[in-house]
Formats: structure tokens, sequence, C-alpha cells
């Protein structure tokens, strides 16, 4: 599953909703997956 970022602008995230759809994804690794990519680049 490729993750595509682009650049946000302030306080908001765009992402994919199918690792959210996943079967084999604890809610726990769906959550740490929205969380990490929710963070900045730096």
């Amino acid at each position: 599953m490729p993750i595509y970022r682009s650049e946000k602008t302030k306080d908001y995230v765009v992402m994919s909703n199918v690792f959210l759809q996943r079967k084999d994804l604890s809610i726990k690794a769906k959550g740490l997956l929205a969380y990490m990519l929710s963070l900045p680049y730096n």
C-alpha cells in the first residue's frame, strides 16, 4: 500500500481512507498510522 504525501496547509490532514477499510489492521494500528501521517515532516 503506497503512501502519498502532499503539501499541507495548517491544521488539517487529507489522507486516503483505504487503510481505514482494511480488515487485517487493528483499530490501534489504524489510529497510529493516521496519527503518524498527520505529523509534520521535520
